[in-house]
Parts: C-alpha cells; structure tokens; sequence
C-alpha cells in the first residue's frame, strides 16, 4: 500500500524503470474541459523522463462505488483511487502513452478494494 498518495515511487514498470510521482491537483473537469468527472492530476518522473498523467474518474462511476461501498465522495478518496489507478498503469504499460486518462468502473473497483482491504500487521 502507498504511504504518501502525494508523492510515491511506483514500478517497476515492464522496462525495468521506476517513476516518481507527484500529485499536483484535483478539480471538478466540468470547470474546464465540461466533464462530469473529477480530475486527478500527477507529475511522473524517471532518471530520462518527465510526463503529466491525468486521471479522470467520471461521477456517475464514483457515486455508484461510493454508494455500494458506503462512503462518501471526498477529495482525498478521489485523489487515493486516481493514485492506484495510475500505479497499475506504470506497472502494466497501459495507456501510459495517453495524458488523459478515464478510469473505468472497475478500474475503481479494484482501486477501491486495494484501500478497503486489512492492513497486514508485520513482525
């Protein structure tokens, strides 16, 4: 599990690489580009490379989680999903030549379970 959703490591990536990334806002997309979505926006960083990813978590998809999970839609929550989701794609390869990116329902699902999951205790 992440530590910090505001700045993590995620990788490896297939090519061996490791990015940096770090959250730089989160805001309602119908204010700017007239989506029914909430956008997470990140940097990503490697020794060679430097790319804006953002993630889009569309409303309806999110009020339907949050209701079948019984949470309430918050910023932080939004900002923790649009974070794993952007972990699989560095981990995965996939849409990572995209800068805008739609998390699917179950995108958020799996997301979601990664956050609602016991923390393992260590020894």
């Amino acid at each position: 599990m992440i530590d910090n959703f505001r700045l993590f490591d995620a990788g490896p990536d297939p090519f061996g690489r490791t990015w940096r990334v770090e959250f730089r806002w989160l805001q309602t997309a119908i204010s700017i580009r007239h989506s029914d979505s909430v956008d997470v926006k990140f940097q990503i960083i490697n020794e060679n490379d430097v790319q804006e990813k953002v993630i889009a978590l569309m409303l309806p998809h999110l009020m339907a989680l949050a209701k079948t999970a019984g949470r309430a839609v918050t910023d932080p929550w939004c900002m923790k999903l649009a974070a794993l989701h952007l972990k699989r794609m560095i981990e995965t390869d996939e849409d990572m030549d995209k800068t805008l990116v739609t998390a699917s329902p179950a995108d958020l699902e799996r997301a979601n379970a990664i956050l609602e999951a016991p923390i393992q205790a260590t020894s």
